[in-house]
């Protein structure tokens, strides 16, 4: 990249994060900031857009950081979260605010509570996560930003489809990380993680290296580590693949929601769905609807939402959650499934 030489700030050994100098405000190239806005503007109004950049420190987020800012100037603000679980990370969300000052982007430090495990599942990156997003939707509110942007890249999407792979993920999982749900835009999904971390060099700037992306107690970690060599994964086929996969979870999601309006209809203590010759994989997530239509707060895990439609299928009652369906025949000979909330559960 045609950039002229500055020094780095790199992090000393003792893991101390020092803070750049107001002298060290190189951009991207052009050739990269003009990739960005076209791939920005698929997934927003560029000329109106207010966006917040969640800012790790790493290259990644960084990267997403010079790249927003050299489009949108000062309608690009950021954000750095520290959950409170490393004595690393207040450093580096002091160099994270230093930089922005240096460049004079609005950035804040979040702060606040994990949330308490609850479940089965709730690790603590799960909890980690759930902080980080409320932290920073609620931050969107306070500077008025429409769209919070993070750095997921094509690196992250591999390994994502990967992992979802080796798990048996159906169309949803295999589509991986959506380039926009919600209030939330990826805009590097097209990017390699090699070519985020040479535009941060280029600008003079060393990232910080979480040391979580190293850890061979992840999962993603060892992922990462297997992948890094292969050279058979072609990363725009894979990225390309996950995002036909989602216009066709997209096109069974709108498909469903469009039988349930047509096929289900309200009965006297529940919802009846007439199933037809409906495929598998609609008959689950319409009654997916059903199921949260009689309790939105259902804990329904896939496989367990998996074995409730099959036992439909053979003609068994079957109960998930505060839920029951069972079979009947309607007036014309063919099948219905009824859904109501489960009678209570008798006392030993």
């Amino acid at each position: 990249m045609a950039i002229a030489s500055r020094r780095a700030w790199p992090p000393t050994s003792q893991g101390h994060v020092p803070l750049p100098s107001a002298a060290d405000t190189l951009i991207p190239d052009a050739g990269a900031v003009a990739r960005f806005r076209g791939d920005l503007a698929r997934l927003v109004d560029i000329e109106r857009v207010q966006l917040l950049v969640a800012v790790s420190g790493g290259a990644d987020s960084l990267a997403l950081l010079l790249l927003a800012s050299a489009v949108l100037g000062d309608r690009c603000s950021a954000a750095t979260v520290d959950h409170g679980i490393r004595s690393a990370a207040a450093d580096e969300a002091a160099f994270v605010a230093r930089l922005c000052a240096d460049r004079g982007i609005r950035h804040r430090v979040l702060t606040g509570d994990l949330p308490p495990r609850v479940g089965r599942t709730a690790n603590l990156s799960t909890r980690a996560r759930a902080l980080r997003y409320a932290l920073l939707e609620a931050h969107m509110a306070e500077v008025g930003a429409d769209r919070l942007a993070t750095g997921h890249h094509a690196d992250d999407q591999i390994e994502t489809v990967v992992m979802r792979l080796n798990r048996g993920a159906g169309v949803a999982g295999l589509a991986g990380i959506r380039a926009g749900g919600g209030r939330i835009v990826r805009p590097l999904l097209g990017w390699r993680r090699s070519d985020l971390a040479a535009i941060v060099a280029a600008c003079g700037i060393s990232a910080i290296d979480d040391p979580s992306n190293i850890d061979d107690r992840y999962d993603r970690a060892r992922l990462r580590k297997a992948l890094r060599d292969d050279l058979l994964l072609d990363a725009a086929g894979v990225v390309a693949s996950a995002s036909a996969l989602a216009d066709a979870d997209d096109a069974l999601g709108w498909t469903a929601r469009q039988l349930f309006d047509s096929d289900c209809r309200r009965a006297a203590k529940g919802i009846v769905f007439d199933v037809g010759d409906i495929p598998f994989e609609l008959r689950r997530r319409i009654v997916e609807r059903c199921l949260r239509a009689i309790d939105p707060a259902i804990d329904m895990r896939g496989e367990a939402l998996v074995r409730f439609v099959r036992a439909l299928d053979s003609g068994r009652p079957a109960v998930l959650g505060g839920v029951k369906g069972d079979v009947v025949t309607r007036p014309d000979n063919g099948t219905a499934w009824h859904f109501a909330p489960a009678p209570p559960r008798r006392a030993p």
